[in-house]
């Protein structure tokens, strides 16, 4: 006999049979059907967010922490607009999330009706796909679907929206199990022949780098975990882009740490004069590459990725791979051992004395002096003393968030979340709560400039509510870092519209919210207020005062090839010199 029920009920059951635990949402009069089946039930926890765009950042946050899609529920009109920021930086970032949104009633829509928008329309160039409802019998197989493509190939957001009269209406529930979706099976095994090529290539090469991104962790953890014995049996130097950080340890010997725009300098210099680079989930953007001309211009390349629209998007290579990261990784790791294959160890030697030549550079150093506390010091200190916990990291957008990839370390996958593609300020706080649901006896700390922790601090509303311990670390400089590090430089010193005016005393706002404030201003108070910070109970607000005028280093300029790396004042002053204006 078949199961009839209203959509709302429809949705309800769909998210259960799903594994959903936490919807992060905002009632609106287009989806009160739906909040009430959540009232009526106690398996699927809602959070209730201050803002649509935290709602998405939060999903996204669960998302990346949990490695399951996060979900988020909003009204229609403005809640499905206010979505769309935190779908892009999904889409961008390649984060499942899958977002229910409410419509108005069908025989309205077109109409200009109260509180509706095309949502449809708006949001199909920033999702995977997207569906309007019209008819409650197809409502559970929408949805199922949805997680299914959300979660396939590439992952990334989705959206369902549903008209008010759809989940007012009675119709046939689908079980999960019965959803036909072998129209979308992304292909996951990756060209055995390309695969033998590539091994046999590693075996050659004197020069070799894995070059790591985002893909790794996407793929679930079995892909870190071969990653790293990849690594182990070639002896290969191992860097990665901002989202793949703790893909393979920090503190392992072969890592290079990150590369790109701020990434360090031994691992852009082996990006740069390496002989094969072997791309293991990551898309050749442009933070990474640089001058695409100029980028490693001696190399052969493999690319392994699941979305064959990004071979040979932005760089040709000549080894393309598409599959899905582990299982590529698998028979990689078979072929290599199935034929012997050992590493060129005497011209690896000679390449490893070439990167620790690097290294000995020391690209991050600097000096913390006097009585003003230097954001590089800082991130230091809260590194050393929080490591030892278990962390996650969240961050915002902006100089600190460089700083931050720079100075803090992670040995496993899903603890670093951040917006890379993006790059929405906003991000992080939401992103922190989402964390802190998925893992509620964690250490959970928000790497924060006061700017951008502005632009979503009104999820301190939902942190006290849920009794989240997040920590917001706020490296506060009084600007917006990263603009004003690009206008001194750049722009003559000309600071338009850079200075953060008008801040609010950091510790009043968290003691009105109910929450703990701190201030630190001097380094050597600094370790006691960031222990007072970590052993709080509840969720903290840290106003960390630091060298306003302090500039993220190294650098390469957008659009300069990886060999020419600013690693100083001294050296950017010489460069722009010397080129004039570098392309922003």
């Amino acid at each position: 006999m078949k199961k009839t029920m209203t959509g709302a009920a429809m949705v309800v059951k769909a998210l259960k049979d799903q594994g959903v635990e936490v919807v992060f949402g905002y009632p609106g009069g287009a989806v009160l059907p739906i909040y009430d089946e959540i009232f009526q039930q106690n398996e699927i926890r809602h959070v209730l967010v201050r803002h649509e765009q935290a709602a998405t950042h939060a999903a996204e946050g669960y998302a990346r922490a949990t490695g399951k899609p996060g979900v988020c529920l909003v009204t229609s009109g403005p809640g499905a607009t206010n979505a769309v920021t935190g779908l892009t930086d999904a889409l961008m970032d390649s984060i499942p999330i899958v977002v229910l949104t409410g419509q108005v009633p069908t025989f309205m829509i077109g109409n200009d009706a109260f509180q509706e928008a095309d949502t449809v329309g708006i949001t199909r160039p920033c999702t995977k796909h997207n569906w309007l409802v019209k008819e409650t019998d197809k409502l559970s197989g929408t949805i199922h679907e949805a997680f299914h493509v959300a979660t396939s190939g590439r992952p990334g957001p989705v959206l369902v929206d549903i008209p008010k009269d759809v989940q007012f209406a009675n119709g046939t529930y689908v079980p999960k199990q019965k959803v036909k979706v072998s129209h979308y099976q992304p292909k996951t095994m990756g060209n055995p022949d390309t695969i033998a090529e590539l091994a046999e290539a590693m075996a050659k090469s004197e020069r070799p780098i894995l070059y790591t991104g985002g893909g790794v962790i996407n793929s679930g953890p079995r892909a870190s975990e071969l990653l790293r014995e990849l690594a182990e049996l070639t002896g290969f130097p191992v860097t990665s882009t901002l989202m793949g950080l703790g893909a393979y340890p920090a503190s392992g010997k072969q890592w290079l740490g990150m590369l790109g725009m701020h990434g360090l300098y031994e691992a852009n210099m082996a990006m740069h004069g390496c002989d094969l680079m072997v791309n293991i989930g990551a898309r050749f953007d442009d933070r990474i590459t640089g001058r695409v001309e100029e980028f490693s211009p001696n190399s052969r390349k493999a690319h392994i990725d699941i979305d064959p629209s990004s071979i040979n998007k932005v760089i040709r290579v000549e080894m393309p791979i598409i599959g899905d990261v582990t299982q590529v990784l698998e028979q990689l790791i078979a072929v290599w051992k199935e034929r012997g294959l050992q590493p060129q160890r005497e011209g690896l030697a000679k390449w490893w004395k070439k990167i620790d030549a690097w290294r000995a550079i020391d690209c991050l150093k600097f000096s913390q002096k006097g009585k003003i506390i230097k954001p590089q010091y800082a991130l230091k200190r809260l590194e050393e003393l929080t490591k030892k916990y278990d962390r996650y990291i969240t961050t915002e957008v902006g100089q600190h968030q460089m700083w931050a990839a720079q100075y803090l370390d992670f040995e496993d996958p899903n603890r670093w979340m951040t917006s890379g593609g993006l790059g929405t300020m906003g991000y992080g706080f939401p992103a922190s709560v989402g964390v802190q649901m998925a893992h509620p006896d964690a250490l959970v700390i928000n790497v924060a400039g006061e700017a951008s922790w502005l632009m979503n601090m009104q999820e301190m509303g939902t942190v006290m509510q849920y009794r989240l311990p997040v920590k917001q670390f706020i490296m506060n400089n009084e600007r917006l870092g990263m603009v004003r590090q690009w206008q001194e430089l750049l722009h003559g010193e000309r600071y338009s519209h850079s200075w953060s005016e008008s801040l609010p005393d950091f510790v009043k706002l968290a003691e009105s919210f109910g929450a703990k404030g701190i201030r630190c201003d001097d380094p050597d108070t600094l370790d006691d207020a960031i222990i007072e910070m970590i052993t709080h109970a509840g969720p903290v607000v840290f106003d960390c005062l630091v060298e306003k005028h302090e500039n993220c280093f190294p650098m390469i300029p957008s659009g300069e090839a990886h060999n020419k790396m600013l690693l100083g004042e001294a050296s950017t002053k010489d460069a722009i010199g010397r080129s004039g204006a570098v392309m922003v």
